[in-house]
């Protein structure tokens, strides 16, 4: 399996110190106390916003200080040609920075923080896909005149590195068995296929992310005047994908293991109830064995969104895991599903906290016998009523055979099914995630 090119652009290191004279004397508050942020913007990119501590005038930054991270940008080979720009009219890469004091949020419209200044790098990212490079690391100006000394400056690393990537897409949405291809170039290779399975499932209800509203299902409220005993229960289980390899032998498994029920007086599952599932991959006595196990559920509030935590289990520590990704996708537009541990990946740095084990000895190694630092995956999720083929990208350093990248696919294919899986229970599945009993 070949890799595909990417290259992630790191911002961190934050500090900004800001001269006594520089700042508003208030009768009862220390200067030191004002909170700052900054805003971080590439081309082509979403911004990304970060807190910048504020440090006193006279402290040298960063000596004896933990390396922090406070933005990336994974740039794939087409966002590279992109933002090189070889039209006369498009400017040079440029990395901006705004910084501001005060809290982060808007009143009335109006952004509450105050620009204190601003910064921007300019980036040659030619050739960084095979070869890292130091753009800036130390102290900036970010105010305008006054002698030297007198004005606000920040303290920052952007660093470019590469960091290649295996590149995978379902060829259908999961719940319909597909085929996964690896994607490198313009070139699409059939690697796993899938089966969807389900176990005598419970739910009550069989229309599809991918359908139109069934105008009788305004009427639904009819079925309420029932008793709850007449009512099946709000339940959604016993479903599975399995993969395969070309020679058809199992290579990962995700399967449900605690049902998705809906909270008591509500249609929705509840962040303390979630529903979870069991990622399995190969053992050495050729059985398969629980790899990682992923929670989700409905969150609450105008968002509406998808709620989930991923934990690598442990295989000689029993019912224990690492957290390794926590956060939440909307469910109306989607999103992607992301395990990033977020720290500057220098050959002499030390492993992550979050790995088992003290050194990366085991190089190219199995999770998780192997230190991970950075990138380890993401997988597009599409929202409600869209059709979903997850792309999934996995960091080369975390796959040294077909089994750890089938395990990752097998863990995107669950993510995506739990936004069926946690979709509101007045609203139908489609019907290869019911029963046939119910159709």
């Amino acid at each position: 399996m070949d890799p595909c090119p990417f290259v992630r652009l790191l911002v961190g290191n934050l500090a900004v110190k800001i001269p006594v004279a520089a700042k508003p004397v208030r009768s009862g508050v220390h200067p030191s106390t004002s909170p700052c942020y900054c805003k971080i913007r590439l081309k082509n990119f979403p911004c990304q916003t970060s807190v910048v501590p504020l440090i006193p005038p006279d402290t040298t930054y960063p000596d004896a200080q933990p390396q922090t991270l406070a933005a990336t940008f994974h740039l794939s080979k087409l966002d590279l040609q992109k933002l090189a720009g070889r039209s006369i009219f498009a400017g040079k890469t440029c990395l901006k920075i705004e910084i501001y004091t005060g809290r982060r949020g808007t009143t009335c419209g109006v952004n509450s923080g105050k620009l204190l200044g601003k910064v921007s790098f300019p980036l040659d990212l030619a050739g960084t896909e095979s070869r890292a490079v130091n753009f800036q690391n130390g102290w900036v100006s970010i105010g305008k005149g006054g002698a030297k000394g007198s004005v606000a400056q920040m303290y920052l690393s952007v660093r470019a590195e590469p960091d290649p990537r295996f590149v995978f897409e379902f060829d259908g949405e999961p719940e319909c068995s597909p085929q996964v291809f690896q994607i490198q170039g313009n070139l699409r290779q059939p690697v796993f296929t899938c089966k969807f399975s389900l176990r005598n499932s419970g739910d009550w209800t069989n229309r599809s992310r991918s359908t139109q509203s069934d105008p009788s299902c305004s009427r639904s409220w009819l079925g309420s005047l029932g008793s709850e005993r007449e009512r099946p229960a709000k339940e959604r289980k016993g479903w599975s994908i399995t993969v395969h390899d070309l020679s058809g032998s199992r290579v990962a498994t995700a399967s449900m293991v605690t049902p998705f029920v809906a909270s008591p007086n509500s249609d929705r599952v509840s962040r303390t109830n979630p529903g979870a599932w069991l990622i399995l991959r190969p053992g050495g006595d050729g059985t398969l064995k629980p790899w990682g196990r992923l929670e989700a559920w409905r969150e609450r509030g105008g968002g509406d969104a998808l709620g989930y935590r991923f934990e690598l289990l442990l295989p000689d520590m029993s019912n224990s895991g690492i957290l390794l990704a926590e956060s939440t996708l909307s469910t109306r537009k989607g999103g992607k599903f992301s395990i990033d541990l977020g720290r500057w990946s220098t050959p002499a740095g030390p492993s992550p906290a979050c790995s088992p084990r003290s050194s990366g000895d085991y190089g190219y190694g199995l999770w998780p016998f192997c230190a991970y630092r950075g990138f380890v995956m993401s997988s597009t999720v599409e929202g409600e009523g869209k059709c979903s083929r997850p792309v999934v990208e996995i960091g080369v350093q975390h796959v040294g055979c077909r089994e750890d990248a089938a395990a990752f696919v097998a863990l995107a294919a669950a993510i995506d099914l739990s936004i069926d899986a946690c979709k509101l229970f007045s609203q139908k599945l489609r019907k290869e995630l019911c029963h046939q009993l119910e159709l």
